[in-house]
């Protein structure tokens, strides 16, 4: 039983470049952790938005090229979407892509770090179309 359990709540400001930007928001992370001063718990990391998605990578230049080109042979960008027939938008895609991957994740935090495996990064996936100023939203959780 955790008697001294603390809640905080923060937001990391990213801006992505796009459709297939890959950004490691992991030390990002690790630095609000640090002044949290929560040593042992969790984070939940969440992507407020719906053209996005947050995961965990080998964050490096063949997976960050792999990634979007499986996205793709999995969800193609060139097919009819209902979603594109009512906004006119061309982002379908970009919607059923984040809804795939998700849009959150939990990490524990063992002594004041996340419990990441050596090849591990946490990553956010931008789907749109377009540019995008997106809002992480940190919950950190223990004592």
């Amino acid at each position: 039983m955790i008697l001294n359990m603390k809640v905080e709540s923060k937001k990391i400001q990213i801006s992505s470049r796009g459709e297939d930007d890959i950004i490691n928001i992991t030390e990002q992370i690790s630095n609000v952790i640090k002044e949290s001063n929560i040593g042992n718990g969790i984070v939940a990391v969440f992507i407020s938005g719906s053209t996005a998605a947050i995961t965990t990578i080998e964050y490096e230049p063949g997976l960050s090229h792999d990634f979007p080109e499986m996205l793709s042979r999995i969800i193609p960008k060139h097919i009819q979407y209902k979603h594109d027939d009512t906004w006119h938008d061309g982002n379908g895609h970009s919607h059923v892509r984040a809804s795939l991957i998700g849009p959150s994740l939990i990490v524990p935090i063992i002594d004041g770090n996340l419990t990441l495996g050596t090849w591990q990064q946490i990553v956010l996936l931008e789907m749109d179309t377009r540019p995008r100023n997106r809002n992480v939203i940190l919950q950190i959780m223990g004592e």
